[in-house]
């Protein structure tokens, strides 16, 4: 973590363990307007006259498509096309910043430098050059556009105010994120401050998980090819870029097969906090690869938990899906927000 940045959270009542958690104490207010720490997400900088054509090859959307406006969701995958991670790509003139949680960044930079050869690419870690902001709620975001000028109008939308990057995330109530140097967005959360409440990276989580957007974390790194996790109804993946690593897995998946498991939204009540790779089972499930797993998971009141979790279609229609084991807390699951393709449709 950036060293002032840290000193400013600590300043505002941040307590930080010295993994770099972030906590505050319990919102005083009831409303939706919040300030969210996401000190836990890190940046890895692509740059060089070959970055965009080396992660067009490594990523499973299309780098072509990025502009000074759009922001994209990719995913990253093993030769299996089993994501290793997935990422927000975001494209700074001819830079590239791939954003995606600290716990994944050493991996995936180590991985990717792997495959640069006589790519005339570098690769860097730039975590700590900036600082990542959530804004949430409608009377932070019309406050932010106070003093920044007007704020993207399209989901993962970009706009940018000098030092400052904003970029307008799925989900409701309005978010956005702000990326920037310390000494910016210590002015901007200050002059937010009395707006909102500060947050710890678990509300934004659980913004994540209400809007359908997975992470993959160290627990899960190969566990979901990206349709699994259904990258391909986020616009995470491209089916007409081309080659890339795991491309032909995905796409046989996408034009010769048909899902048998997708993600949901889900709630469950238990005294255990799931955490993501927990196993799910069902007794309608027939098959030797289990029934599901947890992608993620956030306390959403006393023993209530909100989770994205992969599951067998037939095991989610009967409505028998259980954490931890067939007697383990019934999972209620729904659809998320963005719907699944209708009956006939390929899943995949």
């Amino acid at each position: 973590m950036n060293s002032e940045w840290r000193a400013f959270l600590e300043s505002q009542s941040a307590r930080i363990d010295p993994d770099d958690q972030v906590r505050f104490p319990a919102a005083t207010t009831t409303g939706e307007d919040r300030l969210v720490d996401l000190s836990d997400l890190g940046l890895i900088a692509a740059d060089g006259p070959d970055a965009a054509d080396f992660l067009q090859g490594q990523l499973t959307n299309d780098v072509r498509e990025l502009s000074d406006r759009h922001t994209q969701l990719s995913g990253y995958c093993s030769p299996k096309g089993r994501m290793l991670a997935n990422l927000r790509l975001i494209r700074l003139d001819e830079t590239y910043l791939l954003q995606l949680p600290r716990t994944r960044l050493e991996p995936i930079l180590t991985r990717l430098k792997r495959f640069i050869l006589r790519s005339r690419t570098r690769l860097t870690d730039v975590s700590d050059d900036w600082v990542i902001l959530g804004v949430v709620g409608p009377g932070t975001a019309r406050r932010l556009a106070d003093l920044c000028g007007p704020l993207p109008d399209l989901d993962n939308g970009l706009v940018r105010r000098e030092e400052l990057v904003l970029i307008r995330i799925p989900g409701t109530p309005a978010r956005f994120q702000l990326l920037g140097p310390p000494h910016r967005v210590k002015a901007i959360w200050q002059e937010l401050c009395g707006q909102a409440d500060p947050a710890d990276a678990d509300y934004w989580r659980l913004l994540d998980i209400r809007a359908g957007i997975p992470t993959v974390y160290t627990a899960t790194a190969e566990l979901f090819v990206p349709q699994m996790a259904n990258m391909h109804l986020i616009d995470g993946v491209s089916f007409t870029k081309g080659c890339y690593t795991g491309q032909e897995v995905v796409a046989r998946m996408q034009y010769l097969g048909r899902s048998k498991r997708r993600m949901y939204l889900a709630e469950v009540t238990t005294d255990t906090p799931p955490r993501p790779g927990d196993e799910l089972f069902s007794p309608d499930s027939h098959s030797q690869q289990g029934t599901g797993w947890v992608v993620d998971a956030r306390a959403a009141g006393d023993h209530r938990y909100e989770l994205l979790a992969v599951v067998e279609i037939e095991s989610a229609e009967q409505d028998h899906v259980h954490l931890g084991g067939i007697e383990g807390p019934l999972l209620q699951l729904t659809p998320p927000p963005y719907g699944f393709p209708a009956d006939g449709e390929r899943h995949f």
